[in-house]
């Protein structure tokens, strides 16, 4: 067991014990949360919950089991496809059940992992799990990302995303149908109060923008054409949800697992159509599409029929 003692700082009065210790430690907000839900966080010697309040002044003792520290672990993943190869970026068409990179709690592929073991060299600065990735897709979404190979794409490549200089297309199938057929959802995001693993529209949570349009509609779910302005996690999923039309397949935020069911989905309708940007290396503007995978156009046929 690793343990600290130290005083709540006054900048943090009255802050959650999990968003505190991210702060103080270095913890990501889901590991400080395991962290207080394994009482390992003490204040003044009583033993505090993740949602509990820090009081400026008191004496925390913070107890937790080292971290294994994830690696990047070469192994092909099939289906996953390279778009677009340089010096300088490469492009992914990533399959749904692969996650960006490592991370604790995740045993599965990566993408990293994948181009380490097609050979893809990346060298960039950041923690070494990470390397080149300017941006991320959940796990079980699909489409297109792209990695920087070096250290002058990934920092253009990040003040781009940061700027808001990067189109974003997504395409996704939602359960009803929004009304208005488009418009723009500017809600804040941040965690949810009662489930650390999960995302949620929150007052005090982090700028939060997403245009929709809708594409075609179904009897009981439409197919949207989505754009975002911000790149928060889960930011579709989230909106949509709020709004009451959560992704077809997604059960997190919602979704119906009967309507899932019955189009053979096991994951969230929802994919990374679009990718539009400046070229890091000759500041040209490059677009890259990527086509529904197998399962997405699968539902997609069975909406059509009905």
């Amino acid at each position: 067991m690793e343990s600290r003692s130290l005083p709540v700082p006054d900048g943090l009065d009255g802050t959650r014990v999990d968003a505190a210790l991210a702060k103080m430690l270095g913890f990501s907000r889901t590991f400080a949360a395991d962290v207080a839900d394994a009482g390992g966080v003490e204040m003044d010697g009583r033993v505090l919950a993740k949602s509990d309040r820090l009081r400026a002044g008191s004496w925390l003792e913070v107890s937790w089991a080292p971290k294994k520290e994830p690696r990047i672990v070469p192994v092909a993943v099939p289906g996953l496809g390279i778009v677009y190869n340089d010096d300088e970026i490469v492009v992914v068409d990533k399959p749904a059940g692969v996650a960006a990179h490592p991370s604790l709690g995740w045993d599965g592929p990566t993408v990293l992992g994948a181009l380490a073991a097609g050979g893809v060299r990346v060298a960039t600065t950041g923690a070494a799990e990470r390397q080149g990735i300017v941006h991320r897709l959940d796990v079980g979404t699909s489409g297109l990302m792209v990695v920087a190979k070096t250290e002058r794409a990934y920092t253009e490549l990040k003040r781009a995303f940061k700027e808001r200089e990067v189109e974003k297309i997504y395409h996704a199938v939602v359960q009803g149908h929004p009304d208005p057929l488009a418009g723009t959802i500017d809600a804040p995001i941040g965690r949810h109060p009662s489930h650390s693993w999960k995302f949620a529209v929150v007052p005090d949570g982090k700028d939060s923008v997403t245009h929709y349009e809708t594409l075609e509609a179904f009897p009981r779910a439409a197919l949207l054409e989505i754009h975002l302005e911000t790149g928060r996690t889960h930011q579709i999923r989230v909106h949509m949800a709020a709004h009451r039309h959560p992704c077809v397949g997604d059960p997190l935020y919602g979704g119906d697992p009967t309507l899932a069911a019955r189009l053979g989905l096991t994951r969230q309708w929802l994919h990374a159509r679009q990718l539009s940007f400046a070229h890091p290396g000759t500041g040209d503007q490059v677009t890259f599409i990527s086509e529904y995978p197998a399962d997405l156009a699968h539902a997609l046929e069975v909406l059509r029929g009905d």
